[in-house]
């Protein structure tokens, strides 16, 4: 459900999306997309609640290497798309009802 809603989201934002939950025998993509000439690699994470802390908490730096490595293999996969490239995170958190309470984009997120 989080990922829909994140996938809503981006095409609201201008952002084509070219496929969702990539996988990879080490790693999965949760959505690719393209916004003007830069290739996105989007992580998910949703949260029912932020008793146990943030989405944004859930994502380890072995998350974002294997990310990083899943998008390289992606990108030498797909050479007619554009050669920018980004990680960027969405995080959802929903009420108790499956509502959404929040949902943040961060671009360009880092090791």
């Amino acid at each position: 459900m989080g990922e829909d809603l994140a996938a809503n989201f981006l095409k609201k934002k201008g952002y084509k999306i070219i496929d969702r939950n990539f996988r990879l025998g080490y790693g999965e993509i949760d959505i690719i997309a393209v916004k003007k000439n830069t290739l996105v690699f989007v992580e998910v994470k949703t949260r029912r609640g932020s008793l146990y802390g943030t989405p944004f908490e859930q994502i380890s730096s072995n998350k974002l290497r294997t990310i990083v490595r899943t998008a390289q293999f992606y990108k030498l996969n797909n050479p007619k798309l554009p050669g920018s490239l980004r990680i960027d995170a969405i995080g959802v958190i929903l009420d108790e009802n499956m509502n959404l309470k929040d949902l943040q984009h961060i671009e360009n997120i880092t090791l």
